[in-house]
């Protein structure tokens, strides 16, 4: 009679648990072990290959960006490592699909994607307990974290706990592009109501089924989650994105804890960055930019006074700066005697020169205004018409034109209309990923604002020389820095910001600037950093960034293996990056 072999013997469970085909092909080559006969396919042994080979086929196998989301996901609450390793080889092709564009969807299906829980959250009704939740986050030494409460998320409105798609997609882009270590990082989504009806009557949703609380509420509830998550975790560095109204929360605690919110300091950092290479391309001097901007939200005045910021450090007077903006939102032109309420985070920018004339649409506008500079925050898909861009054309030799609306489906123009109705001439920068475009026989590359570029440097630096607080200095600072990073050979192709496969060493130069910043101001408590030069830091910075090529078990088997190819070894592997952070 045949023996009938426990499942929970030892071969068999080592197979099961070794989710890295990587790992056994390693193994087997080195010899199949007894307990593992039978257990693996006879050509497993032979076959030459390498993780990514077949991943990435694995991946090309789906036939939509969701399930790509879906595997990707699944991969990285597997086998975290190896996730990364994939990310950093292929970089520009995995980002769209575990941040923008596709997470956009993620958080629209979260309900209904749903397979395991994928970071912390909080509920209205454990206030008082927070900081008992908090504690059991399996990972102790937790340095980061993103947190949400759902009520705007990019450009879709109030999704609730669905909103769980951004800190998670947003902390896979501190790990890959900053090195900060992946269990040192915190998803974490508040869940204080909805007022999504659809979401409410949805028997899949899986918030709590109520209306979104008052701000009062929601005031005094993130007042004992931020005493919470620093009595936990002290230095912490805490995130806010895709609050519905952004200011209240940084206001109130900007000073006080390290935080910031990069819906209104990370866009407005990464937009002056690209606006000051842009700048550089126009050859139009300060004193003459004229901005008009579509879409008057938290997010767009945000960019708008970092941009002032830059004019008054440009020679401008803070009156002279302020009124180079022109702000336009669905009622029209935002002026003082338009006859309604404006909120207080547009009354900065409201005009009082107009005259008593009301322009009604953004085609007035720009009529009116002769703009150098076209930004779009509107989520309006195609305001930016032929009209429009042609009117900026016979206005400027190089019209500047920024939809900057997430997702791809909200962007106010795409790449290719900018080009055809420019005529190939525009300075532009967008939102969201476009594809290149040729015209009249030339490729040309478009330039995407997309916050990665800085929000990963200033989590890393931030946390790196354990600031107090993260000033306003420190997020200008990040801009400049970002805008240095261009090459000659991007700028001369119409680049306004660097190549993503270089988001890594970018990320070194904003996290140094952020640091030195902090230095100035004398917010950091890291002391041993301030007597190094540009170079040793840079190294220092280096050397405490997460690999996952030199991580756990794979790293030991690997380097016993007989692929010594140095040819092939990534950027990161030649740094000779070490995990210490």
């Amino acid at each position: 009679m045949a023996t009938i072999v426990n499942p929970s013997s030892r071969g068999y469970t080592q197979k099961r648990h070794t989710t890295d085909i990587w790992i056994l092909h390693i193994q087997l080559q080195q010899g199949e072990p007894e307990e593992h006969m039978g257990l693996f396919l006879p050509m497993l042994k032979a076959m030459s290959f390498k993780p990514k080979d077949v991943r990435l086929k694995q991946l090309e196998s789906k036939t939509s960006p969701i399930e790509k989301y879906i595997y990707l996901s699944n991969l990285r609450n597997s086998n975290v490592h190896l996730f990364y390793r994939l990310v950093l080889e292929n970089f520009t092709t995995l980002t769209p699909l575990i941040y923008t564009p596709v997470v956009g969807e993620a958080c629209l299906k979260w309900s209904d994607i749903y397979q395991q829980p994928e970071g912390l959250y909080l509920s209205y009704k454990d206030r008082g307990s927070l900081r008992d939740i908090l504690r059991n986050w399996p990972q102790p030494n937790v340095a980061m974290t993103v947190v949400t409460d759902g009520s705007r998320i990019l450009g879709l409105g109030d999704l609730g706990v669905n909103g769980m798609g951004i800190p998670v997609g947003k902390l896979a882009l501190y790990t890959g592009c900053a090195g900060i270590r992946p269990e040192a990082t915190l998803p974490l989504t508040l869940d204080l109501g909805t007022n999504n009806e659809t979401l409410l009557n949805d028997p899949l949703y899986m918030g709590s089924r109520m209306k979104r609380v008052s701000e009062d509420e929601e005031r005094m509830f993130l007042d004992e989650l931020m005493v919470a998550l620093n009595e936990t975790w002290p230095g912490i560095v805490v995130q806010f994105e895709d609050f519905k109204s952004p200011f209240p929360a940084l206001e109130r605690y900007q000073y006080k804890y390290s935080c910031f919110n990069d819906d209104v300091q990370g866009t407005g950092a990464v937009i002056l960055a690209g606006i000051i290479t842009a700048l550089k391309m126009s050859g139009i001097p300060v004193k003459d930019q004229r901005a008009v901007f579509m879409g008057a939200g938290s997010a767009g005045t945000g960019v708008a006074q970092q941009i002032v910021q830059y004019f008054m450090k440009e020679g401008l007077t803070e009156d002279e700066a302020r009124r180079c903006f022109w702000f336009v939102d669905t009622k029209g032109l935002i002026t003082n005697d338009r006859g309604d309420k404006l909120a207080q985070h547009k009354l900065y920018f409201s005009r009082d020169d107009n005259s008593g004339q009301q322009f009604k649409s953004l085609t007035e506008v720009v009529d009116y205004v002769k703009p150098t500079i076209l930004m779009g925050l509107s989520t309006i898909r195609g305001i930016f018409d032929e009209p429009i861009l042609k009117k900026m054309t016979s206005l400027n030799r190089h019209p500047i034109i920024f939809p900057l609306s997430n997702p791809s489906s909200k962007a106010e123009c795409t790449f290719e209309e900018a080009m055809k109705f420019t005529d190939g001439r525009a300075i532009f920068a967008s939102g969201s990923p476009f594809p290149t475009h040729v015209h009249n026989g030339k490729v040309m590359y478009p330039s995407q604002g997309n916050n990665m570029y800085v929000f990963p440097g200033i989590g890393l630096g931030s946390i790196l020389c354990k600031t107090k607080h993260i000033s306003q200095e420190m997020i200008y600072t990040s801009a400049v820095a970002l805008s240095k990073t261009v090459i000659p050979s991007e700028f001369a192709n119409g680049m306004l910001y660097p190549s993503l496969d270089r988001i890594r060493p970018v990320s070194v130069i904003v996290a140094r600037e952020v640091i030195r910043q902090a230095q100035r101001e004398g917010l950091d408590r890291e002391p041993s950093l301030r007597d190094m030069n540009d170079e040793t830091l840079d190294q220092w910075i280096n050397e405490q960034m997460y690999n996952p090529h030199k991580e756990g078990r794979f790293n030991e088997l690997e380097r016993e293996s007989t692929i010594t190819d140095d040819a092939e070894a990534p950027f990161y592997e030649k740094e000779r990056l070490s995990a210490k952070l």
